[in-house]
């Protein structure tokens, strides 16, 4: 291709989401990976794409919901631009209610999420037996069901982003590259260790998590979560389950008992995928920056250079905003990203 606008260094979710955004205005675009796409964590199995709860709002909360508002249209106009599809559906999450006074805080949320959900969607108290045998179990009887949250594969995601920055006129490159124009540095949890050693502090580290992937068809299904455990049906006919969140790992892409020890809580949890075939069993490490936010805009110090990191456990959701804000950055100079997620916020 002619010399690039912009290059982005990384093929996950953040890095392909700002290529993509860019190309679709019109800039040339060159996305370099070391490996492959969706190589780091963007490359696994979860693809839960759930909210905050609705209160306390903050600048967080508010660009996590405008991304998941988002989201229908913006995998929509992937898909079509590249013919690949994400597997994305907003399909609602189900969580279960531990006692009375977690079931007083849930319906107290119902009319918060009225107001600051914007009427877009329902955060909802409801009778477990709404849902049959699909319900995890709940003590007192009742499930919030909000219809926010959604799902998408997340290496069908990747591949998605791939094949529409292509169609755009877009540049992969795997393996050493040339960037040129404007740098995007979207590497994963690699990336925020090499940029604490630039900065000389730390900015972020990596977290590993674990999942594994069932064969169980319930691709019209709410995604559930209970235990700290998301159970997410994929539009494919399987089901994925995670995941651990480990700080200390001698290896980043392994999995062991902990992995195991998911697998038995989920199956009490859920007693309908018991009978389910493990398909696969999956390790990576998610990147998370030192403010738990997403780290996005200038690099300090680096002139032409940018950040677009630590989307840890949140990444594809808040994709389709930090698409928009960084190309809004890079395009036409218009800052819209949020205080607590400027790079300065995790130093």
């Amino acid at each position: 291709m002619a010399t690039a606008d912009v290059t982005v260094m990384g093929a996950g979710a953040f890095g392909l989401a700002v290529a993509y955004a860019c190309a679709a205005r019109g800039a040339r675009v060159r996305v370099i990976d070391t490996r492959r796409v969706g190589a780091g964590s963007s490359g696994g199995l979860v693809g839960a794409l759930a909210p905050h709860v609705p209160e306390n709002w903050n600048d967080k909360k508010a660009f996590q919901f405008e991304s998941l508002i988002m989201a229908e249209e913006f995998w929509a106009g992937v898909e079509a631009a590249g013919g690949v599809s994400p597997g994305y559906g907003r399909t609602g999450r189900l969580q279960p209610i531990a006692d009375a006074r977690a079931l007083e805080l849930a319906r107290a949320r119902e009319g918060a999420a009225d107001v600051l959900w914007q009427g877009k969607a329902a955060w909802r108290v409801v009778p477990a037996g709404d849902f049959a045998d699909w319900a995890p179990q709940s003590p007192t009887g009742y499930l919030i069901h909000d219809t926010l949250s959604a799902r998408m594969h997340p290496r069908r995601a990747c591949d998605a982003l791939a094949a529409a920055l292509r169609a755009l006129g877009g540049e992969i490159v795997l393996g050493a590259g040339q960037a040129e124009g404007q740098v995007v540095w979207a590497t994963g949890y690699e990336g925020l260790l090499a940029l604490s050693q630039a900065l000389g502090r730390a900015v972020g580290n990596g977290v590993k998590g674990q999942a594994m992937l069932l064969k169980f068809d319930a691709r019209d299904k709410p995604q559930l979560y209970a235990d700290a455990l998301h159970i997410v049906p994929h539009a494919d006919g399987t089901v994925a389950i995670g995941s651990t969140s480990e700080h200390a790992f001698a290896a980043p892409d392994s999995t062991d008992g902990q992995l195991d020890d998911i697998h038995a809580r989920a199956m009490a949890a859920f007693p309908v995928l018991e009978a389910a075939r493990v398909l696969e069993r999956w390790a990576g490490v998610r990147p998370r920056a030192r403010s738990r936010a997403p780290m996005l805009g200038p690099w300090p110090g680096r002139p032409g250079h940018f950040i677009a990191n630590g989307g840890f456990k949140i990444g594809f959701g808040m994709a389709p905003k930090v698409g928009q804000v960084m190309a809004d950055l890079l395009l036409e100079g218009r800052d819209a990203i949020p205080d607590g997620f400027r790079v300065e916020a995790s130093l």
